[in-house]
Order: structure tokens, then sequence, then C-alpha cells
């Protein structure tokens, strides 16, 4: 596979920021700039989505996985901090599976160890339907609604569908079964690094029974519930989710940036 797109700016420490489905790594514009001062910032796009769209969809999580882990590769990245948000949160546990001595920080974020995930606001088969229905732009603009508190009148909305349809209708499709056939509970016991996970306590993707089994299940995790904000606690309350970061991270951020 070629190399995959990325972002990447400043210097120290790597910090690698996996989105997630019907993203981009456009999405981490600010993370990036937040963060560039003090850690080497990588926001790779996955194969199909954003500016990948032109490379083959990856059909399962592990092959996302092996992806991300060729490009750091390439980019002779021996370790670094993570950062998974959503199905990138899925991968990011694959990574850390895959490789943990090379994760030395993990921050799993609006996510959960279950692709199918239970409780979703509507099962991934119905999702499918839909989007094989309604295309791909369709698709983003509803399911993006869902992951606001304010749905389409959200700050963020229109970022986010911007991104989400660049997303190629083969790996679009092929995301909705990547996550469906992904389990990664019997690995969470082996995440021994330093873990932070952040959820929205309205978020409508994944719901409390998915985060808290990350919490009980991977040995040393801290647990971070923002209120009143949903699926995309990045763009909802971002002052607040860098100075979470920040503080897992090394405790300098102030949220003022």
């Amino acid at each position: 596979m070629s190399r995959l797109p990325y972002l990447r700016a400043g210097s120290g420490p790597v910090l690698v920021l996996v989105h997630g489905y019907l993203g981009g790594a456009a999405q981490w514009v600010d993370e990036i700039e937040t963060f560039q001062k003090d850690f080497d910032v990588i926001a790779p796009s996955l194969p199909g989505f954003g500016e990948a769209a032109h490379l083959p969809a990856c059909g399962t999580i592990h092959e996302m996985a092996v992806a991300v882990l060729e490009l750091l590769d390439e980019l002779e990245v021996t370790d670094y901090i993570l950062l998974g948000h959503s199905m990138g949160g899925q991968i990011a546990q694959e990574m850390s599976a895959l490789r943990p001595g090379m994760v030395n920080k993990l921050i799993l974020y609006g996510t959960g160890p279950v692709g199918l995930m239970p409780d979703r606001f509507e099962p991934i088969t119905v999702s499918k339907e839909r989007l094989q229905r309604d295309g791909v732009a369709k698709t983003i603009e509803r399911i993006a609604a869902t992951w606001f508190k304010d749905g389409e009148n959200a700050a963020g909305y229109a970022k986010l569908v911007e991104i989400g349809s660049l997303t190629n209708p083969e790996a679009a499709l092929l995301g909705l079964d990547a996550m469906a056939g992904w389990d990664g509970r019997e690995a969470m016991s082996t995440l021994t690094m330093p873990t932070l996970v952040i959820w929205g306590d309205s978020d409508r993707s994944y719901r409390w029974p998915q985060v808290e089994s990350l919490w009980q299940g991977i040995p040393s995790v801290d647990l971070c519930v923002v209120p009143k904000a949903s699926h995309a606690v990045h763009l909802e309350k971002p002052k607040l989710f860098h100075s979470i970061i920040g503080d897992f991270l090394d405790g300098s951020y102030d949220g003022k940036s």
C-alpha cells in the first residue's frame, strides 16, 4: 500500500492522532496547533478516508492498524503517544496490542472494546443499508448530526460533513463491516501502558457499558467523562478537551490555548 497522507507539525515526543469512521486527518487541525509546541504531532488519513480517499480501502480494523504502523515505520518513529477516536480508538487498541512496547501512553476517546457497538443510535446493518441507498454525502450529513449534542446546529458539524464527504464509497461500506467484525476485549488486559479514556456523557455511538468495559478491563487507566457533550468532544468543547489531554500527558495545559 502507498504511504498514507498525513499532517505533521511540531517537535518533541511523537503524538499520533487516529481519526474515526468518515473522518480524516483534517479533523485534528486544532489539536495539531495546540500540541505542536511540545510534541511532534502526526495525524494520518486512513485508507479510503479524507486525503487518502484514493487508496484501496481496508476490510478489517487489523488492516487499518497495520497501515498506520507501516506509515510510522517509514517515518522511523519508534515510540509514541497514541490517541484514537471512535473507530480510530479500535485501531489504536489494535496497534497497541500488536506493538505494546512502542506506545508510551494511550488515549481512547469516544470508543469501546467492541466494534459492533451495542445500543448505538442505529444498528450497523441499518447504517449500511442507508449508506448503499443514500450515498456517502447524505450519510455523513445524517450521521454527523448524531455526534453533537446540538446536532446540525453545532459549530463543528459543517467541518465534519466536509471531511466525511471525501470518503471513498467502498471505504465507507468496508469501514462498517470492519467495525462490526472487531472485538478487542481479550486484548484489553495486555494494554499495560498508562491509558486515558475520554467519553462525552451524551455519546449516542458508544454507550456507557462500552466505556465502563475499557475502564474496568485495562490495567492502568484513568477515566474522564465530559458533561454536556456527545461523540465529538474535541469540537464541542475544544478547550476542555485539550486541557484533559494536556493534563494526562504532562500537566502543563490550562485549557486557554
